[in-house]
């Protein structure tokens, strides 16, 4: 079966800078593939590789068989799109706006549009740039998502939508790979693509340090937890904490008998839990650290620069 998505020894350089470094990925038709790393690693520079937004430098790419810069608009039909930077005519409403698109893109199924605009809470009759942020991404989405391409592209398309918007799209996700779509998603949102995607590859500096399924990548290893103690002895529970391994950034402050504690746990947090549990917990709560936090502590850095923030 031909991949979706073939990309082959990729090299993409702005000047002196790299942005995108000897990459290689397949994404297999059918799935979600997610493409997550932080800010500045090389996703959009990718997806715009893969759009013919820009040209590589060098390494080829290949899109539902064909060469994207000779693909043409027949080839730009079958692919949905939601760019990271979502520009729009602010002058028309957002009806005029997708029909425009619909003549674009080609054929969208009758009544297609008002039904994905209701399940994402989006006013059509309003002009574009009287729209929120939150609401110009629900118009970006809608015209991704209207004529069910075979391709969707998405680069950081939950931004600004809250979170009651964000599930209803990852529904649309896994909707669009029932019926047999892929999808490529860019996110710097670890939750979301460990809801969404089937397999993930991870980005860091222009290069790929990680790729499989969700959880073989433990990206969810990294935990942010914050403890409240009463009546603790401080020092106990820092000789306590010092013997688990994989503890770090831990800090713990005092005042008049009570106790806060900070800490990273990576891999696994049994033994922290049962150290903690010893003493009288006052309240506890694990945090997702961010996913440039999880990415840097997973598999570090292959380089000490990335390319430029704008290229990223």
């Amino acid at each position: 079966m031909t991949p979706a998505i073939d990309l082959i020894d990729l090299h993409k350089r702005y000047g002196r800078r790299t942005a995108v470094d000897s990459l290689s990925l397949t994404v297999e038709p059918g799935t979600v593939f997610g493409l997550i790393g932080p800010n500045g690693a090389g996703k959009t520079t990718t997806l715009r590789l893969i759009l013919d937004i820009i040209r590589p430098t060098s390494g080829a790419v290949r899109v539902l068989g064909e060469d994207p810069r000779s693909g043409g608009p027949s080839l730009r039909r079958r692919i949905g799109f939601v760019p990271g930077e979502l520009r729009l005519d602010g002058r028309m409403t957002g009806r005029r706006l997708l029909d425009f698109y619909t003549g674009v893109s080609g054929p969208v199924p009758a009544g297609r549009i008002d039904r994905l605009s209701a399940r994402l809470g989006l006013d059509l009759t309003r002009r574009v740039g009287t729209l929120s942020k939150g609401n110009k991404q629900k118009l970006g989405i809608v015209q991704a998502f209207m004529h069910e391409p075979e391709l969707l592209v998405l680069d950081e398309p939950t931004s600004g939508l809250d979170p009651l918007v964000q599930r209803e799209f990852l529904q649309l996700v896994r909707e669009a790979r029932d019926r047999g779509q892929t999808v490529l998603l860019s996110s710097h949102v670890l939750s979301e693509i460990q809801q969404a995607a089937d397999t993930v590859a991870v980005l860091s500096a222009g290069r790929l340090v990680a790729e499989g399924d969700v959880s073989s990548l433990r990206l969810g290893a990294v935990r942010r937890v914050r403890a409240g103690f009463d009546d603790v002895d401080a020092e106990e529970l820092r000789r306590e904490l010092q013997l688990i391994p994989h503890l770090a950034d831990v800090e713990i402050t005092r005042a008049d008998g009570s106790a806060r504690l900070s800490a990273t746990v990576e891999g696994d947090i049994d033994p922290f839990v049962k150290t903690i549990a010893r003493h009288r917990l006052t309240d506890l709560s694990v945090e997702e650290p961010d996913l440039e936090e999880s990415v840097l502590r997973l598999y570090g850095s292959p380089h000490p620069s990335a390319e430029e923030a704008g290229h990223a």
